[in-house]
């Protein structure tokens, strides 16, 4: 029998699609794991195999646990799967030898499992290996950095195995709760919104602040002061020790000159808006040197949509543009998650006639944050969301070809696992 090309290119996307279902099953089933008691005590006793640096508690516990959670899992993947290859099997045995591919992917984990259940295969999966991190956390696929999160920083989230598309939809890609998160601009409209909202997730805020008097957020209708830190532009290191304790350091404070053009406001532009900011970021990457900081740590900074965008104000847009792709290019190398926040304008003084409320432009950044968004972008202007992207892949593809990588951290490899 004579088969198409269109046939062979529609089974195909029929067997990727049988492994994407097989990966949204067990991604789904371990989520159930962690609110259905009948699962709990079977993925409790996984969670309760690895120490800090992944390494095995005991190899026994180990072997009982992989026929406790991992072959049951397995299995429900393949049952699962099987009804799909019935089904596209009845019209076309291709379509179903397609559907079939979900299920000999799903097969190879039941066998792997019951290799390490025998004791015949002694090492673990690929995201359960000992070792120093080589990368932060992953945006679109299950990395170490971004399953350590799950045993160790909070098991209600990062739920994903392979492929991150479950916890993007359920938002449990990135977990606030308990973080330490610093606010440049605290003082200012969307530096409080950032600090309420981040609050409300269960982070422990501070304000980074040039004002004297301390900055005050909104809790349960009232007005409550935040712990406080006044610093000037130009006075980045005192800040080091505080940042060694920072989880996510936001960077977001920023000079509106408008319509100026003499030295003094090119100066003050380049100094508040971009260097500040870049050095700050230099400083906090200089804090991240074990497991637990490259898998938990974050730098947001705001960049805003100035990057593309016009934003009437020429040495604002020209300051954020170059402290823009100062941010692509060392996030290249970058030893933890950097996020930038493309914001289009929301009502502040330094934007009087903003049409966005920074309340929800701070609602919308978390939620954003919270399905692993990079670039998060919140905007009236639907030409941002065409043309940044395009800049970002352009401007970073340029930068990745025409720059030399840094060499990879020596700490992590000494001391993988922060204990001094």
């Amino acid at each position: 029998m004579d088969i198409s090309i269109g046939q062979w290119v529609w089974s195909g996307a029929i067997a990727l699609a049988s492994i994407l279902w097989a990966e949204i099953v067990r991604d789904i089933r371990h989520w159930l794991a962690h609110v259905w008691p009948w699962l709990m005590p079977k993925h409790n006793l996984h969670h309760r195999l690895f120490r800090r640096d992944l390494g095995v508690v005991d190899r026994q516990l180990y072997r009982q646990a992989q026929w406790h959670h991992d072959v049951p899992e397995a299995v429900t993947m393949i049952l699962v799967g099987i009804p799909w290859v019935i089904v596209l099997g009845w019209g076309s045995w291709l379509n179903g030898l397609a559907a079939g591919v979900g299920v000999a992917y799903s097969a190879s984990f039941l066998a792997s499992g019951m290799l390490r259940g025998w004791g015949l295969a002694l090492e673990t999966d690929i995201t359960h290996q000992p070792g120093p991190f080589l990368s932060p956390p992953s945006q679109w696929h299950v990395n170490r950095a971004y399953h350590w999160r799950h045993h160790f920083d909070n098991p209600n989230a990062y739920f994903c195995g392979t492929l991150t598309l479950v916890d993007r939809i359920m938002g449990t890609s990135l977990s606030l709760q308990g973080k330490r998160v610093a606010v440049t601009g605290a003082s200012g409209t969307l530096g409080r919104e950032l600090l309420k909202h981040f609050h409300r997730q269960g982070a422990k805020v501070i304000a980074l602040s040039s004002q004297l008097h301390p900055v005050q957020i909104e809790v349960n209708g009232e007005l409550q002061a935040v712990e406080t830190i006044h610093w000037q532009v130009g006075q980045e290191g005192s800040l080091v020790q505080l940042l060694e304790r920072i989880d996510i350091l936001v960077l977001n404070h920023g000079l509106n000159v408008h319509a100026a053009r003499d030295a003094e406001a090119v100066q003050q532009s380049y100094a508040i808006n971009t260097f500040s900011s870049w050095r700050l970021m230099e400083l906090f990457f200089q804090t991240v040197r074990s497991n637990p900081e490259v898998a938990t740590k974050e730098i947001w900074v705001n960049t805003s949509e100035a990057e593309v965008s016009p934003a009437f104000s020429p040495l604002y847009e020209l300051s954020k543009r170059t402290l823009g792709d100062l941010v692509t290019l060392r996030r290249l190398d970058a030893p933890c998650v950097v996020r930038k926040l493309i914001l289009g304008p929301f009502k502040s003084n330094l934007n009087p006639i903003g049409v966005m409320s920074g309340d929800w432009v701070a609602a919308q950044i978390l939620a954003q944050a919270k399905r692993d968004v990079r670039n998060i972008i919140v905007t009236i202007n639907p030409l941002t969301y065409l043309f940044f992207p395009l800049k970002e892949l352009a401007v970073g593809t340029y930068f990745r070809l025409f720059s030399r990588p840094l060499p990879s951290p020596e700490v992590s490899a000494i001391n993988p696992n922060g204990i001094l």
